[in-house]
């Protein structure tokens, strides 16, 4: 097995009489490692560095997105709630330490969602509504942040998507949920392609606000940008898969 990076530059400093390597070498040995892909490596790095400088929340919110991505490469949902559990643990840590800090906050607003997959109907009224304050607060901390637009935007289409009959169960029975609609879906998104318009996973989740409105010739046009775009990230490749599922008709 190979020898992850922060013990190949340890036994090399020690070899050479200098010092051990630091927070700052081990996160950007972390980056190399989530720029690969590679998760597990990219958090055995992340936690040395959390142990060597444990109030820095730029580590804490790095480490919460790693504990977040790792569920794709998790067996059973066991152990992938319990993934997302650690994630959020590090999220709220992050945000205690920088509270004004947009991506910190909007770190909890992505657990929460990821959380909430994994969980019953109450805690799932719950977390959704938690989830959407978290990423409220994102985006009035940072108005400009194309992921808290991202995100506001996704949660406005999915809960939008309930229909009024569930909506109305989810009021009875769990307190309801903020209001949500197609419309703001849409203008979120909009606003983070705006914002990114690099980003492939913004023009996709447009695409399937744009078809849940009815806007078909536009959710084509975005789904086709977004899949033209090269795969970079540990989620593209699957988010590119439901978009051509859309394309196809068997997806929504």
């Amino acid at each position: 097995m190979p020898l992850y990076p922060f013990l190949i530059l340890l036994i090399a400093s020690v070899a050479s009489g200098a010092a051990a390597p630091g927070a700052d070498d081990l996160i950007r040995a972390a980056r190399e490692a989530e720029a690969a892909l590679d998760t597990r490596k990219a958090l055995t790095l992340l936690e040395e560095a959390d142990r060597l400088r444990p109030e820095d929340p730029r580590i804490l919110q790095r480490l919460a997105r790693q504990h977040s991505d790792l569920i794709n490469d998790l067996a059973t949902e066991a152990e992938k709630r319990a993934s997302v559990e650690r994630a959020l643990g590090y999220a709220r840590r992050a945000a205690a330490l920088a509270p004004n800090d947009a991506e910190c906050v909007l770190s909890i607003a992505i657990c929460l969602g990821k959380l909430a997959v994994f969980s019953g109907t109450r805690e799932k009224v719950r977390l959704s509504r938690e989830m959407h304050a978290e990423a409220e607060r994102a985006l009035a901390l940072d108005p400009g942040y194309a992921w808290a637009h991202h995100i506001t935007g996704r949660w406005h289409h999915e809960v939008a998507e309930l229909g009024a009959t569930a909506r109305w169960f989810v009021k009875l029975f769990y307190g309801g949920l903020p209001g949500a609609s197609i419309a703001e879906a849409i203008r979120h998104l909009e606003r983070a392609a705006e914002l990114e318009p690099g980003q492939l996973k913004h023009h996709l989740e447009l695409g399937f606000a744009y078809r849940a409105a009815g806007r078909e010739a536009d959710a084509r046009t975005a789904f086709s940008r977004g899949l033209a775009m090269p795969s970079g990230e540990k989620h593209d490749e699957s988010a590119k898969a439901r978009a051509r599922a859309a394309l196809a008709g068997t997806g929504s």
